[in-house]
């Protein structure tokens, strides 16, 4: 089954979205606050057209080689200004969960490994914070006790893979959980779920702990995911998860009109 395959393969996977308040702190030219580290909305725009730059000069040099021209919209990359918030704020909780847990993080995923699986090119400054990312949240991911989680949860991780096409839709929860390696208790094999879970807890925890609120324009904040499928990775929001149970129908929100997807993609 292609779900098994995803899943017994999966590298890291982060679970969550923050939606915070402005706990006292607010500003239009800010895009979030953690803490005491600011990202304004400047520094937002910054890698994004940084990404959106290189990206369309990588289309343009791949069409010159076949002397076609690029329409405008093969040359916008799919990566959002809410990406790039997305991506601060999340390698700043992990870097203050793994500074309290006193954990390790090894510099093992470099830019040029994620340039074909992100569509974009290693030099950004963008695929970079992935690679910072990907291994914070791995080495999170290893420590972070796990316990058993909801049908909900299961099928709300589940739902967000399946919105990307990297796997079958229309399982059951049974079949699911099989594919995730989640049915048979806290020894079975896999813990995917139970891990993402773990990770996103943290993250909101930590969030609120350090005060952290986000321009309403950001609102809310998705925690990156990445799973591999053993041939290629996946890259997807997930709903976030409290004690609760899953808060359905949440993933990154949609892009300004002014930022349409391209299907174009260097080394695609």
């Amino acid at each position: 089954m292609r779900a098994r395959r995803l899943i017994a393969a999966a590298s890291v996977a982060a679970l969550g979205v923050l939606s915070l308040a402005a706990c006292g702190k607010a500003a239009p030219d800010v895009a979030a606050y953690v803490g005491d580290a600011e990202y304004s909305v400047d520094r937002v725009n910054e890698i994004y057209d940084e990404a959106q730059a290189k990206y369309a000069d990588a289309i343009r040099a791949q069409a010159g080689q076949g002397g076609a021209t690029p329409s405008p919209e093969q040359l916008r990359s799919t990566v959002t200004r809410q990406d790039v918030l997305n991506l601060l704020v999340s390698i700043e909780l992990g870097k203050r969960v793994v500074a309290e847990q006193g954990v390790t993080v090894a510099d093992e995923v470099k830019p040029e490994q994620l340039e074909q699986q992100l569509q974009m090119p290693a030099s950004t400054e963008y695929v970079r914070l992935w690679g910072e990312w990907v291994d914070i949240s791995g080495a999170l991911g290893a420590k972070l006790p796990t316990a058993e989680v909801s049908d909900d949860a299961v099928m709300a991780v589940y739902q967000a893979i399946a919105k990307t096409g990297a796997i079958q839709p229309g399982l059951t929860v049974a079949q699911v959980r099989q594919a995730f390696g989640e049915s048979g208790g806290p020894g079975s094999q896999g813990g995917f779920v139970r891990a993402a879970t773990a990770l996103s807890n943290a993250l909101q925890q930590e969030a609120e702990k350090a005060g952290a609120s986000i321009n309403p324009r950001f609102r809310p904040v998705g925690v990156p995911s990445v799973v591999s499928t053993g041939q290629s990775l996946v890259f997807y929001s997930l709903p976030y998860v409290d004690e609760n149970g899953p808060v359905t129908d949440i993933s990154t929100p949609q892009a300004p009109a002014a930022e349409p997807s391209g299907p174009a993609a260097p080394g695609a």
